[in-house]
């Protein structure tokens, strides 16, 4: 259920008793439940929590909106928590305990919020490090001893070194990379849409010229959804998973009411509080660079989000905007054949420039789909 300004009733009451909770709004005091109104008050600070966190400032209650309103309420220490594997428990308690085991030389894996079995390990061997009962709660017991070693140990992004070392390892060849493409929207969802012109239509012909040139090179290439499906963030990001994926690339038009909106942006995992994807953060560097040199759009530069479809996979992400659909100019220039290979190639060479870390790096924008084929023929050539 979404829940809107001018909505009533007991399910914006509890709405806004979470954001009280936040110091986002006043309580209610005495006040029927069942008369609750979603005001100009309460569409206020849900814009304002939205913009906190990240997430897309509409106004609109759904699913994302009140999962991140349910975990913001929760601090490290307010409650023990556990490996379930039927719910597992989710909350900014469990990101702050993801995080401190990391400064700690834990293997947490990305920092998510979600106490899953990597972060049941490391609990467990904090647990046995420490001399305390090995049972994966963390309690009264494991917070303490976790605050009192944690003064000692703070700092530090061991995940973060991981995740750029095994982009080292794997060498400045393309041959063999696992790529998961992920085109946006699909099937009912038809995302911006002017006239005709789907933007969902559009990320899905990106993402096959894309496959096809990825395929030339030899990587293994699939996408998250077929022409007319539309799969969550979360099962688009399973699926990367569950494939081992090297890279995810979700690629999306975006639109807005004014026709003067236009732009490339590029997204990767981050949170403000630190938590980030070293290796996302680099790629969308790389991708924001290509392309706005390739298309001289208007740079709207690079950003850190927690938005599922980067949170949830367990490999370096993306979610770049390859302009607006609701500008006449790009419409315009997303609309031809040519301009969509001209992204394909920007991407392509991105990704390229990733596993070259800086090592024979042609200028941004000059380096053509002829020129990487050919530094491959050469890398395998000497092997």
């Amino acid at each position: 259920m979404l829940l809107r300004r001018g909505d009533r009733g007991p399910a914006v009451a509890d709405l806004r008793e979470a954001l009280a909770s936040l110091q986002l709004l006043p309580w209610l005091n005495g006040i029927d439940r069942t008369i609750v109104e979603f005001d100009a008050a309460t569409d206020g600070a849900i814009r304002d929590f939205q913009q906190r966190r990240g997430l897309i400032v509409d106004g609109i209650v759904g699913p994302v909106t009140i999962r991140s309103l349910t975990d913001a309420r929760w601090t490290l220490g307010d409650r023990a928590l556990t490996y379930t594997l039927s719910a597992m428990m989710t909350g900014d308690d469990v990101m702050a305990l993801q995080t401190r085991l990391a400064e700690m030389g834990y293997n947490t894996g990305r920092p998510d919020g979600i106490f899953g079995p990597l972060t049941d390990i490391c609990v467990r061997d904090f647990q046995r490090h420490r001399g305390l009962p090995e049972d994966g709660v963390f309690g009264p017991e494991t917070y303490r001893e976790l605050n009192r070693i944690g003064r000692m140990v703070t700092g530090g992004r061991p995940q973060y070194l991981r995740e750029y070392q095994l982009v080292r390892q794997a060498g400045p060849r393309l041959y063999g990379k696992r790529i998961v493409l992920d085109p946006a929207h699909g099937a009912d969802d038809a995302g911006w849409t002017v006239g005709d012109v789907r933007a969902a239509d559009l990320t899905y012909d990106i993402a096959r010229r894309l496959q096809s040139r990825m395929v030339t090179t030899g990587m293994n290439v699939s996408l998250t959804r077929g022409a007319n499906q539309n799969p969550s963030p979360e099962e688009r990001a399973g699926y990367a998973n569950d494939v081992n994926a090297d890279l995810l690339l979700s690629l999306h038009i975006d639109g807005s009411a004014s026709p003067q909106a236009c732009g490339v942006a590029t997204f990767h995992f981050g949170t403000d509080s630190g938590a980030t994807s070293t290796v996302g953060e680099t790629l969308a560097q790389l991708v924001q660079r290509e392309l706005v040199a390739r298309t001289h759009f208007a740079d709207c530069r690079v950003h850190h989000r927690p938005w599922d479809v980067l949170r949830l996979t367990r490999m370096p992400a993306i979610q770049v905007e390859m302009g607006y659909l609701s500008n006449p100019d790009e419409r315009d220039r997303l609309m031809s054949d040519d301009f969509r290979n001209l992204l394909a190639d920007g991407l392509l060479v991105a990704v390229k420039r990733l596993y070259l870390d800086g090592r024979d790096d042609p200028h941004t924008g000059t380096f053509t789909f002829s020129d990487l084929l050919a530094h491959e023929r050469t890398i395998r050539d000497s092997a």
